[in-house]
This record gives C-alpha cells, structure tokens and sequence, in this order.
C-alpha cells in the first residue's frame, strides 16, 4: 500500500483527541478481521459513508456484500469529520462546470447535491438512527464586508430550486450570529449531525441486511482473473465485482489506477466544553450549521447539547509537530472569531483528510481499466451527504437498476494530477494563493 503522505497522517494519533468518540467509542465500532478466504458478490474497500451506504443497498438487494476497512468502521473521514451534511461535494464553481461539462450538466449535478441530502435523510429516518440532528439548512457567513451575497442567491435559486435568505449585518445578532461577520446567507437545504451514530446506524443496518464488514483488515494485493482476489494479513476475500471506497485514505497502488487521481487535504476540528446560557448570549447562540466565505474556510455549529465544534481546512505537513502546529493555529482562529470565548476550554482536537479531484468534482462510477470495479471519491469536503449518495449511486450502477440517476460529469474519470507521488506540492502554491485571496 503506497501512500503519499507521511506514517503519522494514517496513524492513530490524530483520532487521539476525536470527540466523536465520547459519544460512540471505537469499541462499538470495531469488527474482526477476515480470516481464511472468503467469498462474495461484491467485495468493498473501505467502511465509511460511501462502503456502507453501497454495502446497505446492494445487500437489501439480495447481494453477498463483504466489506473490508484497515482500521474499523468510520476510522477514516466518516468518523472525524465536522458533520455537517449540506449542499456540495464539488469545489468547482458554476462558471468552470459550464465551460467544461455545460449548463444543463451542471444543473443535472446541482439537483443531486440536493438528493444527497435528502437521501441521508430517508436513512436516518428510516432505519430510525439518532444522530443528534439540528440545523434548518445551512448559512454562510462573510468575513469582509466587500463579500456580497446577491449573486450567490440567484445561482442557488437557479441550482436548487430554493429561495435563500440574505442576512444584513443589523441582522445577526437578533439571529444569535455573534462575532467579525459582515452578512450572510442561509440556504434552506441541509443540517448538521454526529457523524459516528450516523454511521453506527448504518454499519447496524448493512449487517442486519446481510452485509459482513471486517476490521483490521488492510487489503496488501489486489488482482483479477476470473474474479478479484483481495488479500489481507489473515486473509483472501474472492469477488465477482469490487468497490474503491477509500476517498482520501486512498492509496497509489490499490488499483494502480488510483495513483495521482486524488489529492489528500487537511481539516482540523475543536470542540469547546459545554457552554453556559451566558456565554453563548455573549458569543454564539444559532442552532444552524454555519461557515465563512474564505476560501480556506472555517466551519462550525453549535450542537444540541451547547458544545460548539469549530473546524479549519489547512494544514499542508503532517507530524507531531505539525499537529501541534494546526492545533495551536485553530485555536488562534476561535479566539479571533468568537473573542468572548477567548477563555472557554477546547478540550478536544483532531484532524484528518478530505479529498480533491484535479476537475474538482466528485467521481462515481466505473474503473476503466478493471472489469467490474467501480470507485467512489473526491468529496471536496462535503461527503456526509455525497459521499453516501455516492455510495447508493455505486450499488445502482451495480445492480443496473436505474433507480437513480448519476449525473454524467461525475462518471467522468478524474484526470491524474501532475507530479504523480510528488503532488502535494501543488498545495503549497494554491493554499498561499488563497490565504492572500482570504485576507
């Protein structure tokens, strides 16, 4: 398995500080690992959001489904994440989605953003998981006043189908919206959630299906003759048809087809200790999931239980001390946002990987070189919702069922990146670029 970054950036040391974990600890996550050689149907790298939402359709199919994650179930993305399941999924803007697929593509792919939300929530709802949920859509907020919102309104009127709602900055704090923001716009489509019940909730739905989910059980090779042949440390799982649903835990050689395809980023996250009915009339009080117009974003939400998660994207290195580094960076963010909690404790710190295509959309759809594997990945950061549509789309094509619709522009093949393994130094160029854009 090759990956790009360093040891540390798959290591358990980043989990370390994982609030998520206080609500749904590892333990009730984690499953055994394959052992002896086993068959199925479906064979699915990679046990996040798009591994069991594919695993959950493919097995109420009547399909043998055998799902396989290096560390246990949610270990990845799905597990740290912020939990915000909103529109996106794509960092491409309207106007280079024109251009390169064209309007009506780009339309088609706007309207399943907004299917994907939907589509988390029909399984919440109907396989009865509680996952804390809040948030009537989701507002963006301006962190200079020269950020007008008029333009956004009509694009989203126009992707969606949806009237937003433009906020002044007279506004804001009858809306609880404290702190340096300038304007703001809400967008009445999505909500946020705990990540890991929602994922404990489908990981309990894929295997009372039928599905098998392993733990522990890295995939080292991968080859097909007649069928795949995927080989752990104690095992070999045989499959007619495979899926990639790894994202930016991905590796280079696993297919190979893989390698330069995705581009791995940073996110961090805090979470405050509970805060007081004084502080949050002094700092923040909205329920609604929220975030900043830069362009290395920050996003936050205050939960129902009046703990306030604030994430940043950024972090180009990763070790010990580039850690110590994110975290202390993140924390001087919170401080400059919210100054009335410059006091408030965050206990509790993490960070892990999102995922970038070169087109910068998201990918669903067949390997080209592979007979029968399929992939799913390139989220953008928002793969709560599309990371899991992309998981039903996966099972879709697979079963041939043409109960959903893929847009075309995501089974468009992501083009390799330039500089192969070396890649991530592109990043140091674009994340320069916009930081100076963010001031």
């Amino acid at each position: 398995m090759r990956r790009i970054f360093s040891d540390h950036a798959y290591s358990d040391a980043r989990i370390a500080g994982n609030y998520w974990a206080e609500t749904v600890p590892d333990a009730a996550l984690k499953r055994g690992h394959l052992t002896g050689t086993q068959r199925a149907d479906v064979a699915i790298i990679g046990a996040g959001f798009t591994g069991l939402c594919a695993a959950l359709a493919l097995a109420e199919a009547g399909v043998s489904v055998a799902v396989l994650d290096a560390g246990f179930p949610g270990w990845g993305a799905s597990g740290r994440n912020g939990g915000f399941c909103c529109l996106g999924g794509a960092k491409a803007s309207d106007t280079l989605l024109d251009r390169q697929h064209g309007k009506p593509a780009r339309l088609a792919y706007r309207r399943a953003e907004a299917e994907a939300v939907d589509h988390v929530a029909n399984l919440l709802k109907t396989h009865k998981i509680d996952a804390d949920i809040h948030s009537q859509g989701e507002t963006q907020l301006a962190h200079k006043a020269s950020i007008r919102f008029e333009e956004d309104a009509r694009a989203i009127e126009e992707n969606y189908g949806v009237t937003p709602r433009l906020h002044n900055k007279a506004d804001l704090p009858a809306l609880g919206m404290s702190g340096a923001f300038h304007s703001a716009i809400t967008t009445p489509i999505g909500f946020g959630l705990n990540p890991r019940k929602y994922l404990a909730g489908l990981l309990k739905a894929a295997e009372a299906a039928g599905a098998k989910v392993f733990g522990d059980s890295p995939v080292s090779t991968l080859h097909r003759t007649q069928a795949y042949s995927l080989k752990t440390p104690q095992g070999l799982l045989k499959a007619d048809q495979l899926i990639i649903a790894t994202n930016g835990y991905s590796s280079e050689d696993l297919p190979p087809w893989m390698a330069a395809r995705y581009m791995p980023a940073q996110s961090s996250v805090l979470v405050t200790r509970a805060l007081s009915d004084t502080e949050l009339a002094n700092g923040w009080s909205s329920d609604q999931a929220a975030y900043d117009s830069r362009t290395l974003l920050h996003y936050f939400r205050l939960m129902p239980n009046r703990r306030f998660l604030f994430g940043m994207r950024g972090g180009l290195l990763s070790s010990h001390g580039a850690e110590a580094r994110n975290r202390r960076k993140i924390r001087a963010d919170f401080q400059a946002m919210f100054p009335a909690w410059a006091a408030v404790e965050t206990p509790y710190y993490w960070s892990g990987m999102v995922c970038l295509s070169r087109g910068l959309t998201p990918f669903a759809g067949p390997v080209p070189t592979l007979p029968g594997a399929y992939a799913g990945f390139a989220y953008h950061g928002n793969g709560v919702a599309m990371g899991s549509y992309t998981g039903a789309l996966l099972a879709d094509q697979i079963l041939n069922a043409k109960k959903l619709h893929t847009p075309k522009l995501m089974t468009q093949p992501p083009k390799r990146f330039e500089l192969g393994s070396a890649r991530r130094a592109l990043m140091f160029g674009a994340y320069a670029a916009a930081a100076l854009k963010d001031l």
